[in-house]
């Protein structure tokens, strides 16, 4: 049976998974000590001076220890109690900030409160955490049912869409990540693979858009035929018969060699046509075959088929009108459709740089050329871990991804044994962020991803980031340490 003990502060400290508190103070004083690195001054050495970003870093962070301990001496069930007002108050506070908010390079995301500039978007993630956390521990909630299913959707859209009236595309897109937290709680893992296909295309419809086949863009062209060949794979793999999947397979490739029979006779054939012909006719014929078959799973092909065509088509269209032009040419820098060394590309060019002349071991603590002759733009802020690789080197840089996959793996394993769901999901979306932000910024900075301003947690500098990771952080810790409460007996 379960039973619940009422515990004291001290007992709650000593439930505290100090390990975790542990890798937490390792990351922040080495991102404290990074930022010194990145900023030396030859003129004042002092790490601690209040004027240098480093001595600030070092302000945030006694701030923080200050915040995460006050976080754990506040009792697990006001958390999950005043979730929703948390959300609440912070959804409104993120459309405030698109009106009061100064313009800083294009962004309406900072509220300046005198020498002090905040983010709301940074504490919002615990927030939307914490809601959606609070959502799937209401009782009986599942999401087997598309009403519930499109609420856990909306919890997790509504901060996106205030922050992106924000314009702050970068910040918008960690809550993406918080996707992963449905698939963990049993939805179909259809979703992520839809999600890795959008990616797909998106890169796809982009990287070769100069190129034409059968009159249209190449890009077009390569997705049209990944989408027939995954609608021919969802066929026979999800479906109970293997009749649907055969035939059309044996239509897309009996319409490949009539297409190219017509080209060799010399009849010119629009691609647009011709995909659409072909496309068309396999999904009338699916909609026949639905009554034969599986129709929810028939249906959900043909779904990600038309969903699949709309969104190819939405890529330019989003890419041209949605997108800001200097996040079009980082985009277009990352894949390579485009060079611009001394312009969108200069950051990510000369990042690169720096951690290739670390080598393996490092040219040594404050004696990185290219950070100190300030070569790499925002290298205290988002470029902060090319400071590592240049003067630590690959074994440095190892280090510090191996200090964060213990970390990440520490946070996995504090979810799994969380006797609430309130509490395992609310640990899985710390997981899913502290991911999501280590794999773009580290992408950012050695040329792998847009740059599209993702601070590495615990290191970049900005009293922000440091404190919204802190809240994220501490308030899993206090509710992991009362799962003494709910043990079994």
């Amino acid at each position: 049976m379960l039973q619940y003990n009422n515990e004291n502060d001290n007992n709650v400290l000593r439930s505290v998974d100090w390990f975790t508190v542990f890798l937490y103070a390792i990351l922040v004083i080495a991102g404290a000590v990074s930022i010194y690195a990145a900023t030396y001054d030859f003129e004042n050495s002092s790490m601690f001076d209040l004027s240098e970003f480093s001595g600030k870093q070092f302000l945030w962070i006694g701030l923080s220890f200050l915040i995460g301990f006050s976080l754990l001496l506040i009792d697990r069930r006001l958390y999950e109690a005043y979730a929703y007002p948390i959300y609440g108050v912070m959804i409104l506070l993120l459309i405030l900030t698109v009106f009061i908010a100064p313009d800083i390079k294009g962004s309406r995301s900072w509220i300046v409160l005198g020498p002090v500039s905040l983010q709301p978007a940074e504490f919002a993630k615990t927030a939307t955490a914490l809601a959606l956390a609070r959502l799937f521990g209401t009782y009986g909630f599942s999401l087997k049912g598309w009403r519930n299913y499109a609420i856990a959707i909306a919890v997790i859209l509504l901060p996106v869409a205030c922050i992106l009236m924000e314009k702050e595309t970068g910040s918008a897109l960690v809550f993406m990540s918080l996707f992963f937290v449905l698939y963990r709680e049993g939805r179909s893992g259809f979703v992520l693979f839809a999600a890795l296909c959008a990616v797909v295309y998106v890169v796809v419809v982009l990287k070769f858009a100069a190129a034409t086949l059968m009159g249209i863009p190449l890009g077009m062209f390569i997705v049209f035929v990944l989408i027939m060949a995954l609608v021919v794979g969802m066929l026979l793999v999800y479906c109970r018969s293997l009749i649907l999947g055969r035939n059309v397979a044996i239509g897309y490739i009996a319409s490949a060699l009539l297409a190219v029979v017509l080209h060799f006779v010399g009849v010119d054939i629009n691609g647009y046509v011709f995909f659409f012909t072909v496309l068309g006719v396999s999904v009338v014929y699916l909609l026949i075959g639905m009554l034969h078959d599986d129709m929810k799973k028939v249906g959900m092909t043909i779904a990600f088929a038309c969903a699949s065509v709309v969104l190819m088509f939405l890529v330019n269209y989003g890419f041209n009108n949605i997108l800001q032009p200097h996040q079009q040419v980082r985009i277009k820098v990352t894949l390579g459709i485009e060079e611009d060394l001394r312009g969108a590309g200069y950051n990510v060019n000369q990042s690169k740089i720096a951690i290739g002349s670390g080598g393996v071991l490092g040219k040594g603590f404050l004696n990185g050329t290219q950070t100190k002759l300030k070569y790499v733009p925002e290298q205290h802020t988002d470029f902060i871990f090319c400071t590592i690789g240049e003067e630590e080197g690959f074994v440095g840089s190892a280090a510090v991804l191996l200090l964060f996959l213990v970390l990440i793996l520490r946070v996995i394993a504090i979810a799994e044994r969380q006797h609430t769901t309130f509490g395992r999901v609310y640990a899985y979306c710390v997981a899913s962020i502290l991911i999501f932000h280590l794999s773009i910024n580290i992408g950012m900075v050695i040329g792998l991803c847009p740059v599209i301003g993702i601070p590495l947690p615990f290191f970049s500098y900005g009293g922000s980031s440091l404190w919204g990771f802190t809240f994220l952080l501490f308030i899993l810790l206090r509710i992991d340490a009362s799962r003494k409460e709910y043990g079994v007996w």
